[in-house]
C-alpha cells in the first residue's frame, strides 16, 4: 500500500453526458483513493456542457463528499479543453487524467502513484489490448500515431490516450501554455521531464456510447498533426515544386509542337491532365495554409479558452486558476 498522507492527488475525470456510468465511476476511483491510502485527494470533475443528467448527479455526489468537485461549462467546448480546466484548477502535488467511461480502469492510478514516488514526473498509460473497439478504429487510431510520429519534431508515444499522471512541475508548465487548439499528448511529449510508460489492458465502455466518432476524430488528428510539425507545409512547397516543373515540361511540349509540327490542337487529354492536377495542388497547398492561418487568427483573437458557468465543492481558501478570469472561485 502506498503511503500518501504527506501528498495531495488530483483525479481529473472530464464527462460529457455521462449520465449511465458516472455513478459507477465515482464508485470505483472512491474504492481505489480507500484502498491505495490516498487520504489527501479530490476528484475533480469537467463537466462539459452534458445535455442529459450528469451536472445534477454530480452535484447531489458533491454536495455528500467534500472529496467531489464539479466544474460546470456553460456550454460544450471539448474533451481538451474540459481536462484542461481541470489541471487549472487541481492542486495536487500529483495530478491523474481519467475519463468517466471506465475503458481506462481506475486501479492501474495506484501504479501511477507508485512510478511517481519513484522519481517520475510523467507516467502515461500504453494500451496492449483496447477490446470492444471496432478494426476500423484500431487501424486509424494505429495509423494516426505512427503518422504523427514521422512528421512530429518530437517524438510521441504510441498508443497512447490522455490516461496519464503528471507531476506538479509538469502541471504547472501545461497552465502556462496558452495555446488553444490542444492535443494535450503531445504537449506533455514536448515539455520534457523524466516520463515512463505503463502498459495496461483497456477495458469495454461500461456504459453509453463513444464520444468520438469519426467526425470528432478527423478534426483531433489535424490539430495533432498540425500542432506540433510544420511538415505539411513542406510537402505543399514540395508540390508546389512538381507542379512548376510539370508545368515548365508541357510549355515545353507545346512550343515544341508549334515550331516543329503541324499539330497544334492535339495534346487536349494532357492538357486536362495538367490543369487537374495544378488545381488539386494549389487548392490542397491552399488548404494547409489556411489551417495554420485559421489557428493563427484563433490565437489572435484572445478570447477565454472557456467558460464555466458552475464550480461546485471549490472554497475561497482554495483559489482556482481560471483562463476565464483572474477571481478566486467562490
Amino acid at each position: 500500500m502506498v503511503n500518501l498522507t504527506d501528498n495531495r492527488v488530483s483525479i481529473v475525470i472530464p464527462c460529457y453526458n455521462e449520465e449511465a456510468v458516472i455513478a459507477e465511476s465515482i464508485r470505483r476511483l472512491l474504492c481505489v483513493c480507500e484502498g491505495g491510502g490516498l487520504v489527501n485527494v479530490e476528484l475533480i470533475f469537467v463537466d462539459d456542457g452534458s445535455r442529459d443528467r450528469t451536472r445534477e448527479l454530480l452535484r447531489g455526489f458533491a454536495d455528500k463528499d467534500s472529496r467531489i468537485k464539479v466544474i460546470g461549462f456553460a456550454r460544450n467546448f471539448g474533451h481538451q479543453i474540459a481536462v484542461t480546466a481541470g489541471i487549472d484548477a487541481a492542486r495536487g502535488d500529483a495530478v491523474v487524467l481519467i475519463d468517466a467511461d471506465l475503458q481506462d480502469p481506475p486501479e492501474v492510478i495506484l501504479e501511477m502513484i507508485e512510478k511517481w514516488r519513484e522519481g517520475y514526473d510523467v507516467v502515461y498509460g500504453t494500451r496492449t489490448e483496447r477490446p470492444g473497439e471496432s478494426a476500423f478504429k484500431l487501424a486509424t487510431a494505429r495509423g494516426f500515431y505512427r503518422v504523427l510520429n514521422k512528421l512530429s519534431d518530437i517524438p510521441i508515444p504510441l498508443d497512447t490516450g490522455d490516461f496519464r499522471l503528471l507531476s506538479r512541475a509538469v502541471a504547472d508548465v501545461l497552465r502556462a501554455m496558452p495555446e488553444r487548439d490542444r492535443f494535450l499528448r503531445g504537449m506533455v511529449s514536448w515539455v520534457g521531464f523524466r516520463q515512463i510508460a505503463l502498459p495496461y489492458k483497456r477495458a469495454e465502455r461500461y456504459a453509453g456510447e463513444s464520444k468520438y466518432p469519426l467526425r470528432k476524430m478527423l478534426p483531433f488528428a489535424i490539430d495533432g498533426i498540425l500542432s506540433f510539425s510544420t511538415k505539411p507545409l513542406q510537402v505543399s512547397i514540395g508540390l508546389g515544386m512538381i507542379s512548376a516543373t510539370i508545368a515548365l515540361i508541357g510549355i515545353v511540349y507545346a512550343i515544341a509542337l508549334r515550331l516543329f509540327t503541324n499539330i497544334w490542337v492535339e495534346g487536349w487529354t494532357a492538357l486536362m491532365i495538367a490543369v487537374l492536377f495544378l488545381g488539386g495542388a494549389q487548392l490542397l497547398s491552399v488548404g494547409i495554409v489556411g489551417e495554420y492561418i485559421g489557428r493563427i487568427y484563433n490565437e489572435m483573437k484572445q478570447r477565454p479558452m472557456y467558460v464555466a458557468d458552475e464550480y461546485i465543492g471549490f472554497t475561497k481558501k482554495e483559489p482556482t486558476f481560471s483562463r476565464t478570469s483572474e477571481r478566486m472561485v467562490p
